[in-house]
């Protein structure tokens, strides 16, 4: 319009057809320029490998205007990386099986945990002037073997983090073709063992759940056939998920009997005459933060985005703690809301926002909570396997992991077997594990991998004080151990089965690093 009016007229259309000839120009000359350093990167990166240090100066002061971020700038993006998952599939089990209503206090608990494990994870992130994960950071930093548990230790974050959100969406897709008139068999929906609450009002075990292997089949094809993360698409699904859980604080409010909260902590269950550990009272407070702090996965998006903040120092605290609260204060809500419209006892279902906005008698709003949850859930498994695949190329590449992990389909140009293989492991675990089993491992292996970075963050600065930092960690000799402590005593509160999971998960991992990944690495070959 403005142009239109002050410039072009109506020949705007001209204008805009000159732009787009000029940028088609353009774009032909930058591919050939990205192409010449093997690397991702921006302009500053490939002009500083390929035309010297002044004309690389001469573009990263041209991008700083570009790509600056703001404290608001990373809020937004916070929130956009946090906010869904673990809200949409955790608030009910975790309600009904350890915590009761105050499950709001479990969620708060796991938020503070969050912000101590960010602020360290931030300035692990900025000592290593590259986009990436704890793998590369700790490679970097912290030395192969620690690198190798990171790595293997993500391994396990990301496979089974797209277990437990394929598993929270196949909740919700039953529900949402029930409303249609579509019933997927009870014994087809649900993790095996499951007690299912079938269409007629009857009751079945579950033998399988198909939709979760539906879900993970179409997004390893799409990985294999070669898709790209899109921007404009990814915001727009930050926008569904941040209005579904608006809608459902707003729509859902009215219907709340606080009866349901009281007794707001249920006493510890008793089982043979033994308090049972985890299963409500503060024990089962403090085990159900630990299994809610899956729902803050995710604010690494902010953490790594150090190298692009306008004033790291003041602006990366902002967004992370700002990003972290507002989350938890939406996590509260929704929580709260839940437990107050249902009694928590009835909570213990893959889908328990469904679920409640039923309950709560929503109508059309209930439906579109549901499509925005699957819609939301869905992105979340693209980027989770999309995660995993670059982790295993990232381990390939430094000759951890068999070089046929990176081979390339002849036509789609992606690895392929890594995607493949990798879909096929996670879509069996989410056909038969139960949702609560998935997330407590996904918990434990996050909250262990924040024990490591934060002690890493006191180690590098005893060991490497010089170190350039884009981004420090305020009041660092209280915050890295207030965030070591707290993600440990988290992982304490966890069930001793996870703990046992964990171990032989790490005891494979060393067994494949002493045999392949110690031998074969760069490291050791260079020595």
């Amino acid at each position: 319009g403005t142009v239109a009016a002050l410039n072009s007229g109506p020949a705007v259309v001209l204008s805009f057809a000159l732009a787009g000839v000029a940028s088609i120009f353009a774009a032909l000359c930058y591919s050939e320029f990205a192409s010449l350093v093997p690397m991702a990167g921006s302009a500053y990166t490939y002009g500083y490998a390929t035309l010297g240090e002044l004309i690389a100066w001469i573009i990263g002061w041209d991008l700083i205007l570009e790509y600056a971020l703001g404290a608001l700038n990373l809020t937004t993006l916070g929130i956009g990386a946090i906010i869904g998952t673990g809200i949409f599939v955790l608030t009910g089990t975790v309600a009904a099986l350890n915590s009761g209503p105050a499950v709001v206090l479990s969620f708060a608990i796991a938020g503070v945990a969050s912000i101590f494990a960010a602020l360290c994870y931030s300035e692990f992130a900025s000592l290593v002037p590259m986009a990436g994960s704890a793998y590369t950071y700790g490679y970097a930093t912290l030395g192969e073997l620690i690198a190798w548990i990171i790595g293997w230790d993500l391994i396990l974050e990301y496979a089974l983090g797209a277990v437990t959100v394929a598993i929270g969406w196949s909740g919700y897709v039953v529900s949402f073709l029930h409303d249609i008139g579509i019933n997927v068999p009870c014994a087809l929906s649900a993790a095996r063992g499951t007690v299912v609450a079938c269409a007629d009002g009857s009751q079945s075990t579950a033998i399988f759940n198909l939709p979760a292997v539906i879900i993970i089949a179409l997004v390893t094809a799409l990985l294999v056939i070669g898709i790209k993360e899109s921007a404009n698409v990814n915001s727009f699904i930050v926008i569904v998920k941040v209005a579904v859980v608006l809608l459902f604080i707003v729509g859902a409010a009215h219907a709340v009997n606080s009866a349901n909260w009281h007794p707001f902590i249920p006493p510890q269950t008793v089982k043979d005459g033994v308090p049972a550990a985890g299963e409500f009272g503060w024990s089962g407070v403090f085990t159900g933060a630990a299994i809610v702090f899956f729902a803050y996965i995710g604010f690494d998006a902010v953490s790594t985005a150090a190298q692009e903040a306008k004033n790291p120092q003041k602006d990366m605290p902002i967004g992370i703690i700002g990003s972290l609260l507002i989350c938890t204060v939406l996590y509260i809500l929704v929580s709260g809301i839940a437990t107050g419209i249902m009694s928590y006892k009835e909570l213990n279902v893959p889908d328990p926002i469904a679920v409640v906005a039923d309950h709560a008698g929503l109508g059309w709003m209930s439906t579109l909570i549901k499509l925005g949850a699957i819609a939301g859930l869905s992105s979340v498994i693209l980027v989770m396997l999309l995660g995993q695949s670059r982790v295993f190329w990232t381990m390939s590449k430094d000759g951890l992991l068999p070089q046929f992990v990176n081979k390339i389909h002849p036509k789609f140009q992606t690895p392929y077997i890594t995607s493949i293989v990798t879909g096929i492991g996670v879509a069996f675990f989410a056909a038969i594990l139960p949702i609560r089993d998935a997330a407590s491992l996904v918990s434990i292996g996050t909250l262990l991998a924040f024990v490591i970075v934060s002690i890493g963050i006191l180690v590098l600065r005893v060991r490497e004080p010089n170190l350039p930092r884009a981004f420090k960690t305020p009041l660092v000799w209280f915050v890295a151990p207030a965030g070591a402590f707290s993600a440990a005593y988290l992982m304490k509160a966890l069930p001793p089965v996870t703990w046992e999971r964990l171990i032989i998960w790490f005891g494979i991992g060393m067994v494949v690093y002493a045999v392949y990944g110690y031998r074969n690495s760069k490291l050791t070959k260079q020595a």
